[in-house]
């Protein structure tokens, strides 16, 4: 009797697998065959399930699936959309962030100055700069958005013995900050060395890039390298993960980092100093 009962839930749970199935396949189809495109309204959850002739139950399972795999947006009191093209990043690329994405030359994504601070290095960051713990540090943070939404966003950090100054009216007009080193320092990225994590945002990411609680994110560390071998910048870029793929190529036989060393990465306060400049949001347009 216990077994029977057993076969009988296990029967159910399949069935109630396929059915959601069946309306996750069934959206993918509706938006192919209307040529739906990003922004474009889908059905309601009951007309939908009225389509399908499944539950609500199901329904929302299968739109809780559609939207974790970016394939859809939901607004609360508005409804269901279709979502956007996701931006296609390259961050194997060496040089300025917007060349790292698709199509050619970036999308039209705006800058924010969030902050300049000069700071100290975590051990890890250190280890990375090939500097002490003690040697400040510049920590740049930016923010790109599209349109009016967050999309990345950007920390940089640079050891104040290699950029003994940082010019932050370029930053604000939108300069390239890549493009200021090469010109004013010679340092060029010839290389660089990073990991790629899928992970939660923090409470600092979910703030600064608009992120719902279900939201995850694909964040990015590395460190730039000189053609001598000279680590000039580490940098940490945070985007949301149902808005990009992410493409890389090529090979690598360095390994100066591993990911174990990044597991903290931060930049403390000086000891008893203050930030070289407040938090700031200042528009305009730049590269890494």
């Amino acid at each position: 009797m216990a077994q029977r009962q057993r076969q009988i839930a296990s029967e159910d749970s399949e069935e109630r697998k396929l059915r959601y199935l069946h309306v996750y396949d069934w959206i993918l189809d509706f938006i192919a065959k209307n040529n739906l495109t990003g922004g474009d309204k889908l059905p309601s959850s009951t007309e939908l399930a009225r389509l399908t002739g499944v539950s609500l139950i199901s329904v929302r399972h299968a739109l809780d699936k559609l939207e974790h795999a970016g394939k859809i947006h939901r607004h609360q009191g508005i409804g269901t959309f279709v979502a956007k093209d996701r931006i296609v990043s390259e961050p194997s690329r060496t040089g300025r962030l917007l060349e790292t994405l698709s199509p050619s030359g970036g999308p039209d994504l705006a800058t924010e100055v969030l902050a300049i601070n000069i700071g100290l290095p975590g051990p890890e960051i250190a280890k990375a700069l090939s500097i002490e713990i003690g040697q400040p540090v510049w920590e740049i943070m930016r923010r790109r958005s599209l349109g009016t939404t967050p999309a990345i966003l950007e920390q940089a950090v640079l050891p104040l013995s290699l950029v003994p100054a940082i010019n932050e009216s370029d930053l604000q007009a939108g300069d390239s900050l890549y493009t200021l080193l090469a010109e004013r320092y010679g340092l060029r990225d010839d290389y660089a060395e990073q990991s790629l994590e899928v992970d939660k945002p923090t409470a600092a990411e979910r703030e600064a890039l608009d992120l719902g609680p279900r939201d995850q994110i694909v964040r990015i560390r590395g460190v730039s390298f000189t053609a001598d071998g000279k680590a000039f910048d580490c940098y940490q870029q945070t985007y949301k993960a149902s808005d990009f793929v992410f493409y890389t190529s090529g090979s690598g036989s360095r390994h100066l980092l591993q990911p174990t060393d990044m597991k903290q990465w931060v930049v403390l306060p000086l000891h008893g100093g203050k930030s070289a400049s407040s938090a700031k949001k200042v528009a305009g347009r730049s590269g890494r």
